[in-house]
């Protein structure tokens, strides 16, 4: 009894925190909003700054020049619960970087939808055309074969000849990697794709072999796709569920779960439906065709056994941690220097215990690897892909040494922060939010080359 009421506490502590980080966000959006709108109404936008933004929001889209002589764009990725360019206001989930060059696009992806699905958004963001998830996928998942309509793609140029740099935060790395993988397989219908349309990659706090948060949320470890009846991830999809099946445009049209091929509004559901959707009895929560799925250890080993690591691809990894030794125990770092939204979660995924009767999620797994964490993910599983295989990688400690960089293999550097350290507010990181997203942006722009008309080898992928 003791025990299920400290469960409870914890539950409850951990649910308040996750509420009120996520009402702080809302609110300075609209804060943020009614700002702009105020100021524009007393001072008119002279220099038509805004013009493009205004585009965005009625759903015009601003196609980037496929030119030569220009410079290849840049993507950013947002990850779980993020957003893109148009949600939530004037927010920027990567706290404004996207300022720092002419030619970023910052698409947005479902915040809680599978990899998969979210790796098809992305390709039909960028190419244009109606998003198809696959008739095979699509069926065994119990969601619409099709999805949103782009009648202009943001890079409509993208190809082989006209590649593009990725930046994923959190989840969005693996986005990326699936959807070259897609590319490789030429799985798009319509469209003769290659790896060698993805030039670079740059994983920032990248989960590219899962969490063990996961399990704190309330997955279950032993096949980390079960959740557990009370825990988090519960209440979490029992707020979504309700939040699409009202259906209030205006509120979807701010911030979108990115569900809507699942069709769970009331007006094709009804009561019945959302019925069914509570119990269990269908939508993405009964099917696995959601995020947290893929983030477990055992999710990402499945997902791994597909991805590749290619030749003429460039790769460079973030990986960050807020955990120290101490007296031979793994340990926050500090008080003061980690969110409080992740302070409790730094601590629970030091001290985690992957449990005796469960099967270990795979081989040569050991509890001590996945101690050091950012308080969303373990830092062993941001520096480059690991399991079931190990990927060719470079331990990076001064950035000198991987000048000029090799295609092919992943480098990685360890940076003490918290995994938001870097999104959402900038003022946060202060001068390493420059540091970092400015070397980012020279790397892709000085350090990462490829003569695009010299002929291209395919299929020579390292793992």
């Amino acid at each position: 009894m003791a025990r299920l009421i400290l469960g409870l506490m914890k539950l409850f502590i951990s649910t308040m925190v996750h509420v009120l980080f996520g009402m702080y966000i809302f609110s300075t959006a609209v804060a943020s909003d009614l700002s702009q709108v105020a100021t524009s109404c007393l001072r008119p936008n002279t220099f038509n700054l805004t013009a493009r933004d205004d585009e965005v929001k009625r759903g015009k889209v601003v196609a980037l020049d496929g030119s030569p002589d220009l410079p290849p764009p840049i993507v950013l990725v947002h990850g779980i619960f993020g957003f893109g360019k148009g949600r939530l206001g004037g927010l920027s989930y990567f706290a404004g970087a996207e300022k720092k060059d002419d030619r970023v696009l910052v698409p947005d992806l479902g915040s809680l939808t599978s990899i998969h699905d979210r790796a098809r958004d992305l390709f039909y963001y960028l190419k244009g055309g109606q998003v198809d998830y696959g008739e095979e996928h699509s069926k065994a998942c119990g969601h619409a074969r099709y999805g949103k309509i782009y009648d202009t793609g943001h890079y409509p140029a993208w190809n082989e000849h006209h590649p593009i740099h990725f930046v994923g935060h959190s989840a969005g790395v693996q986005v990326v990697r699936v959807l070259q993988q897609m590319l490789a397989n030429k799985e798009f219908c319509g469209h003769e794709t290659s790896e060698d349309w993805v030039i670079s990659l740059t994983s920032l706090s990248g989960a590219l072999n899962g969490t063990t948060r996961t399990y704190y949320d309330g997955m279950l470890p032993d096949d980390g796709r079960t959740m557990k009846s009370i825990s988090l991830i519960q209440l979490c999809r029992i707020g979504v569920i309700l939040y699409d099946w009202i259906d209030i445009p205006w509120l979807k049209n701010y911030y979108n779960f990115g569900f809507d091929h699942f069709e769970m509004s009331w007006r094709k559901t009804g009561i019945v439906g959302l019925i069914d959707l509570l119990l269990g009895y269908s939508g993405p929560f009964t099917s696995g065709d959601w995020i947290l799925p893929d983030l477990t250890l055992q999710g990402s080993l499945k997902t791994n056994s597909g991805l590749h690591t290619f030749p003429n691809t460039y790769y460079y990894s973030y990986a960050t941690k807020r955990t120290r030794k101490f007296l031979g125990m793994t340990l926050p770092s500090s008080v003061l220097g980690i969110h409080p939204m992740l302070f409790i979660r730094v601590l629970q995924m030091c001290l985690w215990r992957h449990p005796s009767s469960a099967p270990l999620p795979y081989k040569g797994y050991r509890d001590e690897d996945w101690e050091d964490n950012d308080g969303a993910l373990n830092t062993i599983s941001m520096t480059h892909p690991r399991i079931p295989l190990e990927h060719p990688s470079h331990f990076v400690l001064d950035g000198s040494e991987c000048h000029p960089l090799k295609p092919g293999i992943w480098y990685y550097k360890i940076m003490e922060a918290d995994h938001i350290f870097f999104i959402v507010n900038r003022k946060r990181a202060g001068v390493q939010f420059d540091l970092l997203y400015d070397g980012i942006f020279e790397r892709c722009r000085k350090h990462v080359l490829r003569n695009i008309h010299q002929p291209i080898l395919h299929n020579q992928d390292y793992q």
